[in-house]
């Protein structure tokens, strides 16, 4: 069974990370890509919490970026290479939403990571999300653009309240 979700959490990163470029050099985009990875790989783990749902998104696609791009006005043109456009098929929109809204959240980051223990990408090994929990001011400048919460506003609003009830905060939350 097919349970890897790696394509999926590579292409999303990569589309938050060219939509929202870090500042400041190599470095600087190091640091905006780890932080981008981990909030994605949170967001693919509470949205495909058992090995069936990665397996099921693996086969059937996650649906691409284009909703996305049209959100963000980063539409692709018709010139694009073929080479450039078939990582954008990998992009899941629900994803890049729910990351977009842990990576403007902190306190809902904390709790998005708490959930993670419920579902069935839990090892023996300890994973540690401590960028995005608590970025240090290295991380918070590198990703200015990435944690900026007006400019992540309509990337995050698009299932915000999918991720409110998946951590189960209930109505009052969702605004």
């Amino acid at each position: 069974m097919l349970a890897d979700l790696s394509p999926l959490i590579a292409a999303t990163t990569q589309w938050l990370t060219r939509s929202y470029p870090a500042c400041g050099g190599a470095l600087a985009a190091a640091l905006g890509e780890v932080q981008a990875r981990q909030a994605v790989t949170v967001a693919a783990w509470l949205r495909y919490p058992t090995p069936t749902d990665a397996a099921l998104v693996g086969m059937a696609g996650p649906g691409g970026s284009a909703g996305l791009d049209w959100i963000t006005g980063a539409d692709t043109s018709a010139d694009d290479e073929a080479d450039d456009f078939a990582w954008r098929t990998w992009v899941d929109e629900v994803v890049a939403s729910w990351a977009a809204c842990l990576l403007s959240d902190a306190e809902l980051a904390r709790l998005a990571v708490a959930a993670l223990s419920d579902g069935g990408h839990a090892t023996d090994v300890p994973v540690e999300f401590r960028r995005l929990v608590t970025p240090d001011t290295r991380d918070r400048e590198a990703a200015a653009l990435l944690r900026h919460p007006d400019l992540l506003a309509p990337v995050a609003a698009l299932h915000r309240p999918a991720l409110h009830e998946r951590l189960d905060l209930g109505q009052t939350l969702i605004a």
